[in-house]
């Protein structure tokens, strides 16, 4: 948490910190030593074009023991008789002649770049009446934000009191730790103070038990020396244990604007906490305000709950360092294994393999190596991520046992962003090694002698077993989606990839993808089944094993709209093809997107406009003829039905006369039943006819055909009625 707690510009812990707008924050005397003042006559000129000259006589260097510059100036000075002009800076140093050169930039213990201070222009003193007033900013050290001061200078900027409670516990704590830090080997009574720990033996040493036990040469000499807990420098000294809660004895804080007034509520334009004066007759007046423990409460349990993710990211690292720790285990193993066996094949040729087995094992031992080091260095690398989540979730959990709602809100927005942003870093594919523990190093001792000195661990393999990305395989209305990858770390050349799908009822698996990409939509399969998929590899030395079987559950009803590529140039298609009108006068074919082979399956079509013109309604095959009626060819099976009556028709063949029609505002219905083979209408929820079709079998798609004078609308995704009124009598 120690790095949370320090100043980006001097390096040490915050002193006196304010709040600039960027949300970040800095030490107020380190403000007095970064800002910038340049007279608005100036102030679009850039630093290296401002004139120089000597300094006027009111701005000469002072004499021995004065002040260096304004970063030496005493806060009660700061505070009392310089008053406004100390806060809104001269911003020049008392030491600068006017001679000096233009320092490009500075540059904090924390190696955050800050921009220089800029000598005073000459005549500043003496500046001629109507020259503008000087325009003060400060830059932020790190996000390089520019924000302009206003007559109060720096004390425009809110003190940031919950950082600075939580530095004085951090620094009483790191006393206390400091203090109790004894050394563990010494023969005094009472045991001299601790200077250093070694992270290997865990042992802590006085200076002189540490020069006694534990040189820095022989076997000691890679051990990491740190400075015992709590410490400057030492590992995980938070030193939170320590201090009393600097929220209990803090007066209750004032508005900045109003001295005589408690904050009260919270200002959402200004994400700052307000007075009611401030709401009253203040900027805030006409302002989005709430009240303040309200706001409270809601950013704490946001933090909280980003707190939670970045908690389940820390323990995934911890647990990450563990395998990454078993893994050199792993490749030591292997890797004393591998060499083994090297030899003794090598062994067994003697004459003709000596020279060669030196070579091998050297790649042998360069693999390892490589591998060590590609891991040394990932764990390294996640461990200062780990350390760096550690730190910063230590920091929130001291700001959220503050007490201070006002001081909590002036941070909690950027905090809340922060550790947004910190488990955002916890990538996917970051946890996982960036190496294997086998060795992809195969010696085959059996080929001819002349083919020895050709000997090498290059050999083609199998391809792995695919891994099926769950996350992306999905299902919509009757197709399958399905997405694959090869496991990390593989070097076995892919060929390509081999996909089986069963029938959706338990039977045979059989191919229905063979290619290069991982990623596969299969459509037309039933509606309401659940299908089974794997996958395998393959390339020149043959088929890798299965995956794990996926289970895919297709859409129970179909979703389905009318098809603008497949119909007739004449349907025009509106309400995201759902609403289906006609150019011509005469009959156009429209078909649905779904194609039905099994199962129960309704829909409803809604007559919009109606002149009395027959519109047929029905299935047909995806090679139906669209330019006459739908069911005049053997391609459709459709109700064909006017304001009177209807009739049902296949290959141009008229049956089953009904009386009863439809018009404007009338429901047509569609029951394709697949189970039974037949195809029944309704019209308003009432059966028309006897069911119209019968021994249906096949791929069917829903069809409509139209005029001009009709219009339609399709209503899909319908439970299969399952009460229907008594059906009419046909004529005879």
């Amino acid at each position: 948490m120690e790095e949370e707690l320090k100043c980006p510009v001097c390096g040490s812990l915050f002193r006196e910190p304010i709040i600039l707008p960027c949300s970040h924050n800095v030490c107020l005397p380190c403000a007095r030593t970064i800002a910038v003042q340049t007279p608005e006559s100036e102030q679009h000129l850039p630093p290296l074009l401002h004139p120089r000259g000597p300094a006027p006589p009111a701005a000469a260097a002072p004499g021995p023991g004065a002040a260096a510059g304004p970063a030496a100036c005493p806060d009660s000075e700061c505070a009392a008789g310089g008053g406004d002009h100390a806060d809104k800076l001269s911003l020049h140093s008392e030491t600068d002649s006017g001679y000096g050169s233009y320092t490009p930039s500075l540059k904090s213990p924390n190696g955050v770049r800050v921009l220089p201070l800029v000598p005073a222009p000459p005549g500043a003193a003496a500046a001629p009446r109507g020259a503008g007033p000087a325009s003060s900013s400060l830059t932020c050290p790190q996000c390089h934000r520019s924000a302009s001061l206003d007559q109060r200078g720096l004390r425009g900027f809110q003190r940031n009191r919950l950082l600075e409670a939580i530095v004085q516990r951090y620094q009483q704590g790191r006393a206390a730790a400091a203090a109790a830090a004894k050394c563990q080997l010494c023969d005094r009574s009472p045991p001299e103070p601790a200077a250093v720990l070694c992270e290997q033996c865990e042992v802590l040493y006085c200076s002189a038990c540490q020069l006694r036990c534990h040189p820095a040469r022989g076997p000691f000499a890679k051990h990491r020396l740190t400075p015992p807990p709590g410490q400057p420098g030492a590992p995980g000294g938070d030193g939170s244990g320590g201090g009393k809660g600097a929220g209990g004895g803090r007066k209750v804080p004032t508005c900045a604007e109003h001295d005589l007034e408690n904050y009260s509520m919270y200002c959402v334009s200004c994400r700052s906490p307000v007075c009611y004066q401030c709401l009253e007759e203040g900027k805030h007046s006409k302002h989005d305000v709430k009240a303040l423990g309200a706001m409270w409460k809601q950013h704490k349990a946001q933090l909280s709950q980003a707190l939670n993710g970045v908690s389940d990211k820390a323990k995934e690292a911890k647990e990450f360092l563990v395998q990454l720790k078993n893994l050199l285990q792993q490749i030591q193993e292997n890797g004393l294994d591998y060499e083994a066996c090297l030899v003794a094949q090598c062994d067994a040729l003697v004459d003709a393999l000596t020279r060669q087995k030196a070579k091998l094992l050297t790649k042998v031992t360069k693999e390892r190596e490589h591998k060590l080091k590609v891991v040394w260095d990932q764990i390294n690398h996640c461990t200062l991520k780990l350390r760096q989540s550690t730190g910063l979730m230590e920091y929130c959990l001291e700001v959220i046992k503050e007490n201070d709602p006002s001081g909590f809100l002036q941070i909690s927005d950027a905090l809340i962003k922060r550790v947004q942003v910190s488990q955002e870093q916890w990538v996917k594919g970051a946890l996982e090694p960036k190496v294997s523990a086998e060795f992809d190093l195969t010696l085959d001792s059996e080929p001819l002698l002349q083919s020895i000195h050709q000997l090498d661990f290059i050999q083609m393999k199998l391809p792995p077993v695919p891994l099926l990305q769950l996350e992306k395989c999905c299902t919509r209305n009757n197709s399958v989606t399905l997405a694959w990858r090869m496991p990390p770390l593989t070097h076995n050349p892919v060929e390509g990839y081999i996909l089986e799908l069963d029938d959706g009822d338990g039977g045979q698996f059989r191919e229905v993808y063979v290619g290069k990409e991982t990623l596969c939509t299969i459509d037309g399969l039933h509606f309401n089944s659940t299908y089974n998929a794997r996958v395998k590899a393959f390339n020149s030395s043959g088929v890798g094993p299965y995956s794990k079987t996926v289970i895919l559950q297709t859409s129970d009803v179909a979703w389905f709209t009318f098809d603008p590529s497949s119909a007739h140039r004449d349907i025009v298609l509106s309400n995201d093809n759902q609403t289906a009108t006609c150019n011509s006068y005469d009959d156009r074919v429209v078909l649905g997107t779904a194609a039905f082979s099994k199962g129960v399956h309704y829909w409803e079509l809604h007559v919009d406009r109606y002149d009395n013109h027959p519109v047929a309604f029905g299935i047909a095959r995806i090679n139906v003829v669209k330019d006459m009626m739908l069911g005049k060819d053997d391609k459709a099976w459709a109700m064909y039905v006017d304001n009177n009556r209807s009739w049902f028709m296949h290959c141009n063949s008229h049956t089953n006369r009904t009386e009863g029609g439809v018009s404007k505002g009338a429901t047509v219905g569609v029951l394709l039943d697949l189970n039974k083979h037949n195809l029944t209408f309704y019209i308003n929820g009432q059966q028309q006819g006897p069911p119209a079709f019968e021994n249906i079998e096949g791929v069917f798609m829903p069809a409509l055909s139209l005029n001009r004078n009709v219009q339609v609308t399709l209503h899909t995704g319908l439970e299969v009625p399952q009460c229907v009124k008594q059906p009419k009598l046909p004529n005879n």
